[in-house]
């Protein structure tokens, strides 16, 4: 069965670019992906997380305007860090014949691990783009934290060294990913 790929784009608000590390290259990042995926007809499915903190339809609320989904595309809305719970995400991906997930987005350690190890628990193979998450800014009150650009690498280490029986991991750079791999690999170049 051939590979079927989409990219997830988890939680790139407004109000979370506002206190995430390295914002601007993560969006960016992303960014390049979202057109080379929409380029490639590959599906891009934007997450947004909806709280008492992220009000629905505010402005701290909206995607980023460079992550912006396009007329047509999938959007999830979201209460809780698991992107799949309570929403019709797996539906929508089962629909759509998809069978890898290329996961993006913030928080790396909450909402981006939590829907990452979602996704292998209901059969999609995984890549994780190791430049194209992040995580808050680390303050004075986060001493129990590892430091930001720390977490980000333990967390792609851990996809790095993770075993789930019957799913392929991977973690790629965004410049890594290529949509147009003949041979259908995950829609990426080889490591």
């Amino acid at each position: 069965m051939p590979q079927c790929s989409a990219l997830l784009v988890i939680d790139m608000q407004n109000a979370l670019m506002g206190i995430a590390h390295r914002a601007a290259e993560t969006v960016a990042a992303i960014a390049g992906l979202s057109a080379r995926a929409r380029a490639a007809g590959v599906p891009v499915v934007t997450v947004r997380q909806g709280d008492e903190e992220l009000v629905p339809g505010t402005e701290g609320w909206r995607v980023v305007p460079e992550l912006a989904p396009r007329e047509g595309e999938t959007v999830v809305d979201k209460t809780t860090p698991d992107s799949f719970l309570g929403t019709g995400l797996d539906g929508t991906l089962k629909a759509l014949g998809v069978t890898e997930l290329i996961v993006t987005g913030f928080a790396t350690e909450v909402c981006v691990d939590t829907t990452a190890r979602q996704a292998l628990s209901r059969g999609y193979d995984l890549v994780v783009v190791s430049d194209g998450h992040t995580t808050s800014l680390r303050g004075e009150g986060d001493a129990d934290l590892a430091p930001a650009d720390r977490s980000i690498a333990q967390a792609n280490a851990i996809y790095r060294m993770i075993g789930w029986p019957g799913r392929r991991i991977q973690v790629r750079a965004a410049a890594d990913v290529d949509f147009t791999a003949p041979e259908g690999a995950g829609g990426l170049t080889p490591a």
